[in-house]
């Protein structure tokens, strides 16, 4: 795909980064669904919607990241300031409607457990900011 050959190196080295972060997060979180359920099994489910809704939840919050990363790409190609801001508005408000599909989803569909399908995509921004703070310069 055109796409992945012309992406710039650092894009593809932040989304796997960013991947890396985020499903650690989901991993964590399961951790403490087990947890959870171990001591409320009847408030805190732990079965495939906790599984499914977490790795769902953590790809989409990956994808977004990534097509941000795509989009400041082409961004910073434009030479025009004013189709460069259009571009990135647009962007952002397609990932935005992505991300809220995603919500509805997770709440509506009975095959995913509503928290643990939202709440990864929380982690990429709370692991870059963790990775802020410890590689302070």
């Amino acid at each position: 795909m055109n796409l992945f050959k012309d992406l710039a190196p650092a894009i593809k080295k932040e989304t796997k980064r960013v991947g890396i972060f985020t499903f650690s997060g989901v991993v964590v979180m399961w951790i403490v669904f087990v947890i959870l359920h171990a001591c409320m099994p009847e408030k805190v489910p732990f079965d495939y919607t906790v599984i499914l809704g977490g790795f769902l939840g953590g790809l989409i919050a990956v994808l977004n990241f990534f097509l941000m990363g795509v989009t400041v790409q082409k961004v910073a190609s434009e030479a025009n300031e004013d189709n460069a801001r259009l571009r990135m508005k647009a962007s952002y408000s397609r990932r935005t409607l992505l991300q809220m599909a995603w919500v509805v989803v997770a709440i509506a569909a009975p095959c995913f457990q509503f928290a643990a399908g939202i709440l990864p995509l929380l982690f990429p921004s709370f692991g870059i900011k963790l990775m802020g703070l410890i590689h302070k310069e």
